[in-house]
């Protein structure tokens, strides 16, 4: 079988360095808040290229503790809206909401399934105050349109960069490019930990030091509480583990756009759509390939076909949200465009460490499926 993601394989490539990290967090003593913690934020900074990264504990509480600053500075009022793309991942709206925000739909484009510019104006009321902007798969989602928006209408533009870890866009990194982003480390993550992770990453000096007490039960000082805060804290062996594996990043993103290109040179079947890698040459930093997804109106027979050949795929997502029994409120919306790409999309192996006849023997199970 070829694993979908075989991340025992991609783990083993730092196994003396992560179980060194490991060894020097048992021996110091020290497990939250402490040098590896810090260590970690100034280089993930220095990568996205960002005055400020604040670990923790995940990407939702990344997303979450975002608006949440926003909501104590003043930036936002409970029953504001945000506009999300509508085929993102539940996480991204359940940070809104989780806010007493309003989530507010707008289709993706059908090629990039990323958040489509050109019909967000439509959405915008007086009660919007920010754009959630998702760069699925690991595509850059923002564009100058959305830009130009967001100052026409003084919108504030947050990064949903999950999936994204060092894409870019006209030179500035995911994470770098809006007034805030929330990053996940999730294991599967094109820079995983092992275990869940987070961060949040600005220039903005007060919604930095807000987040950095809201993160820690809403104080900057022990048993001072200036915010009704959260237990949001990336652990110091976790942070450990991301920076061992942030040194070699840029090593799996070369690798990930191989694999990608393999793919988009080789797969050739009139039953399946490939991803548009909608990046110019000069733009084509703007992907990092954290999933490779095609579509098929007939995914079901190709999923099983593949299965019974010995890959495994996923369906990245089966469900959008506004289908979904927690937005039950939003069941009779209707998005088409949404709704056609999670009937369709599939996901195929893609990693730093399948091998060319992995990738040889997808290529040619695919173009054999009728």
């Amino acid at each position: 079988m070829i694993k979908f993601l075989d991340l025992q394989k991609i783990n083993a490539q730092y196994e003396q360095e992560l179980k060194e990290a490991a060894n020097r967090i048992i021996d110091s003593g020290w497990y939250l808040m402490g040098k590896e913690l810090e260590t970690f934020e100034q280089n993930y900074a220095t990568f996205c290229g960002t005055k400020y990264a604040l670990g923790v504990a995940n990407g939702l509480d990344a997303l979450r503790l975002i608006f949440k600053a926003y909501l104590e500075l003043g930036v936002m009022q409970k029953g504001d809206e945000v506009i999300v793309p509508a085929n993102t991942y539940i996480a991204s709206v359940l940070a809104i909401s989780d806010n007493n925000l309003v989530p507010v739909f707008v289709e993706p484009n059908i090629h990039t399934y990323n958040l489509d510019a050109t019909k967000i104006e439509e959405a915008i009321t007086k009660k919007t105050k920010a754009i959630l902007t998702v760069h699925l798969y690991g595509q850059i989602s923002i564009d100058q349109q959305m830009l130009d928006l967001c100052v026409k209408y003084n919108l504030k533009l947050v990064e949903d960069s999950a999936q994204s870890h060092g894409a870019k866009w006209n030179g500035k990194v995911s994470g770098s490019i809006g007034d805030a982003a929330g990053h996940s480390f999730y294991p599967g993550k094109n820079l995983g930990a092992l275990g869940d992770a987070g961060a949040v990453t600005t220039n903005n000096d007060k919604l930095a030091k807000a987040i950095e007490a809201l993160r820690n039960y809403g104080s900057h000082k022990k048993y001072e509480n200036i915010y009704q805060g959260l237990n949001s804290r990336l652990d110091e062996l976790q942070a450990a583990f991301l920076n061992v594996k942030l040194k070699y990043i840029q090593k799996d993103i070369k690798e990930r756009r191989s694999v990608a290109n393999y793919y988009l040179e080789n797969i050739k079947n009139s039953a399946i759509i490939l991803p548009n890698n909608d990046c110019h040459a000069e733009l084509v930093e703007a992907h990092v390939w954290h999933l490779f997804v095609i579509r098929t109106s007939k995914r079901v027979e190709l999923q099983k076909y593949l299965n019974d050949k010995g890959i495994q795929t996923l369906i990245h997502y089966p469900i959008p949200p506004h289908k979904q029994l927690a937005y039950k409120e939003f069941k009779n919306l209707s998005f088409p465009v949404t709704e056609q790409i999670h009937k369709e999309v599939l996901s195929l192996p893609i990693s730093s460490v399948i091998t060319k006849e992995e990738m040889e023997k997808v290529v040619k199970v695919i173009n054999t499926f009728k």
